[in-house]
């Protein structure tokens, strides 16, 4: 089916349009963009070059899509934002394209970005995510999948956050916050497993109380990161989900968030 497309949009010639897709008065969309099947694009927004949409996307008003890093050391390369299917993506919400040459700025399947948020170059978002109002997510950082950010949250450069974690209002951050937790207060705390999101996942009760075990032993012990990790592989069962734990914190490289003893 042939998309519905204002004609007071301005769409480059050299954008690809896919099918079924509807672009409302005053869309702005630059040459070298591709935007797949069924997406819907409300009025006001802007798509840049390199721009990599996959299918059924809406982008509300205000947004810009592939802006300019805001990274001293971007020299004008060639680089991307890449978006997968199913996002919903709201009013004022801007997504910075990769800093080098072909770098990419990645958003996954199915998240939900609400008004006012910002993803910065660099970061790689997964799938079913809601980042709340007025988030900032600062350049070359990686959330995973299932993650909950609540409204005005600050991730600072360089951190992770993992799957099924949920970051309380307000928060700002320097260090990675690991799977299935709930983080919040100043500085960033340990606030227990997030229960919830877990069950929304499919994931065990037997496994959730490893899980909790899992923390009790980084959150509560007074030993290093590095000795806890040994103690998870000793102490509690194996599972997809305690593997999980065990890469995360072994890849860390800005330090976990506080124990709930600080």
């Amino acid at each position: 089916m042939a998309s519905e497309i204002s004609p007071n949009a301005v769409i480059s010639p050299g954008a690809t349009i896919g099918d079924n897709c509807k672009i409302f008065p005053y869309v702005y969309i630059e040459d070298d963009v591709v935007i797949g099947d069924n997406c819907i694009i409300f009025p006001f927004v802007s798509i840049c070059n390199g721009t990599r949409m996959g299918s059924h996307n809406k982008v509300h008003q205000g947004s810009v899509i592939a802006a300019l890093p805001q990274d001293f050391a971007f020299r004008g390369e060639k680089s991307y934002v890449e978006i997968g299917d199913n996002n919903v993506i709201r009013e004022n919400v801007i997504i910075n394209r990769g800093t080098h040459r072909d770098g990419r700025t990645i958003i996954g399947n199915d998240n939900f970005l609400l008004e006012g948020a910002h993803i910065s170059h660099d970061t790689k978002v997964g799938n079913r995510n809601v980042l709340g109002y007025g988030t900032k997510i600062a350049g070359d950082c990686e959330i995973g999948n299932g993650v909950i950010f609540s409204s005005s949250v600050i991730q600072n450069a360089n951190t992770r956050v993992g799957d099924c974690a949920m970051v309380q209002a307000g928060c700002v951050f320097s260090r990675d916050i690991p799977p299935y937790v709930v983080a919040g207060e100043r500085p960033l705390k340990y606030g227990g497993p997030n229960y919830t999101m877990m069950q929304q996942f499919g994931i065990s009760e037997k496994v959730q109380k490893h899980i909790a075990n899992a923390y009790r032993l980084l959150f509560h012990g007074q030993t290093s990161v590095f000795d806890v990790i040994n103690q998870i592989k000793d102490q509690v069962p194996d599972s997809p989900e305690i593997q999980n734990i065990v890469s995360f914190l072994e890849g860390t490289r800005s330090g976990i968030m506080c124990k709930i003893a600080n």
